[in-house]
């Protein structure tokens, strides 16, 4: 694929002018037959940085595999997906992760694609059943082959890469250095390529707080910096919350919906709709402060996004670095906030700016300018966003500008609606047919 047809895609898909300097490096790097190693921090667009060569590399499409990317959450494959289909053109692009509907990914598979970005285990999963063929494979990229380690992926990948026979191009990325490699990757004279040095710019665009809090709970303190926070900002200022623990996730989301605070919670024990959905909302406006695990501070298609608060401190170095990676993306400035409670030791790798004092009396958070709506279709039933854009303008009343962004997933849709006229945009629907069916349609 020539560089003339995917980078105005990039400027209309994607909203990008211009690549920044690891991005047009990359580029030029892969001009060498050689393979890649690529170090740098979160948030500096690793993932177009991988992207733009591989698609310079894609030959013309024949419906079977020529590229294989690894990742290793099924957040981060979404995200890579969601990027490569928006400027490949003429391309099929295949994610496969758990909590995706396997008769889906089957039947996509057999109707041939170009591109596979999947997770280790489900991808090991398709090749033992013999659903997928990547003797054709030229290019490999293993997306935070760090992280996939970590978790202990090992075995998995070095199943996939013994069968992967015809590779002529491997590219590795990570956002934290790898003293040994595994053996099973028989890199070719790699080049590495390190921008980890651009985490101390990172750092000037991000402005760190220290937040004393009144109590070892720590939840009234959240909730004062909250309305604060909220009161202060300009109405759309999105915040994660990160915690240590699920259990923790669940209870202090519970405890900011009863205050009135828009949360939702994101973890690794919600299902795979849930966490979709959790994301959705989040990015849409309907609920701007998610409480997350570390789950959370990577590979997640996050959105403009003011605020890090450190409910619990994060336990390495590595863990602070990828949270506050979320903020402070593609030049933006942001802030981090991390509750220290009265007997709390504050952690080594931890700096700040200043004290922040939050505004005790400042008033609750004001309501969501967006709430979501639900339908119970998606991609796999025909249904577009202009279907619903259509459906919710001509059936139910709602004014197009009071139609915020629209997620379409393979068997449900969410649409974000101005609150002032989404419950009765729903009352509305009620017994109406979207593309020929009555679909369940409702508020979140």
């Amino acid at each position: 694929m020539r560089e003339k047809e995917f980078l105005p895609l990039i400027k209309e898909k994607l909203k990008i002018d211009q690549l920044n300097p690891m991005q047009e490096k990359m580029m030029r790097s892969f001009s060498e037959a050689r393979d890649i190693i690529l170090l740098s921090p979160t948030g500096s667009g690793k993932t177009l940085a991988f992207i733009l060569p591989v698609l310079k590399l894609l030959k013309p499409s024949t419906g079977r595999v020529q590229a294989v990317i690894i990742a290793p959450s099924r957040e981060l494959v979404i995200q890579i997906t969601r990027i490569f289909s928006s400027i490949a053109a003429g391309f099929k692009v295949t994610p496969l992760y758990g909590g995706h509907k396997v008769e889906d990914e089957v039947n996509s598979l057999a109707a041939g694609t170009d591109i596979v970005v999947a997770t280790p285990g489900r991808l090991l999963d398709h090749l033992n059943r013999r659903n997928i063929d990547l003797l054709p494979t030229r290019i490999l990229v293993l997306d935070e082959f760090d992280k996939s380690l970590e978790l202990g992926f090992e075995k998995e990948m070095k199943k996939i890469v013994d069968r992967l026979k015809n590779v002529s191009r491997t590219i590795l990325i990570s956002a934290t250095p790898a003293d040994i490699l595994p053996d099973f990757l028989k890199l070719n004279d790699p080049l590495k390529l390190n921008f980890l040095g651009e985490s101390h710019e990172l750092r000037t665009r991000i402005h760190s707080h220290r937040v004393d809090t009144d109590g070892k709970d720590k939840l009234n303190s959240l909730r004062v910096l909250l309305n604060d926070l909220a009161n202060k900002g300009d109405g759309n200022d999105r915040c994660i919350i990160f915690v240590n623990h699920r259990e923790s996730a669940d209870r202090v989301a519970e405890y900011l919906c009863k205050h009135h605070i828009p949360a939702i919670v994101y973890h690794g024990q919600l299902d795979q709709k849930d966490r979709e959905k959790a994301v959705a909302m989040f990015n849409n406006g309907s609920r701007p402060v998610l409480v997350a695990t570390d789950l959370a501070a990577r590979g997640l298609d996050i959105e403009n996004v003011k605020s890090i608060v450190h409910y619990h401190q994060a336990l390495t170095p590595e863990t602070y670095t990828h949270r506050n990676g979320r903020t402070a993306r593609v030049d933006r400035e942001g802030d981090i906030y991390v509750l220290i409670g009265p007997d709390e030791d504050v952690k080594d790798f931890t700096e700040f700016d200043d004290t922040y004092y939050p505004d005790y009396d400042a008033p609750d958070s004001a309501r969501p300018e967006y709430d979501s709506i639900y339908f119970s279709a998606g991609k796999k039933e025909k249904l577009s966003k202009g279907d619903i854009v259509g459906f919710l303008t001509k059936e139910c009343g709602v004014p197009g500008d009071a139609i915020g962004k629209i997620d379409v997933y393979d068997h449900y849709a969410l649409a974000a609606v101005r609150s002032s006229v989404a419950a009765e945009a729903v009352k509305e629907a009620k017994g109406k047919k979207i593309k020929g069916e009555k679909r369940i349609i409702s508020l979140l």
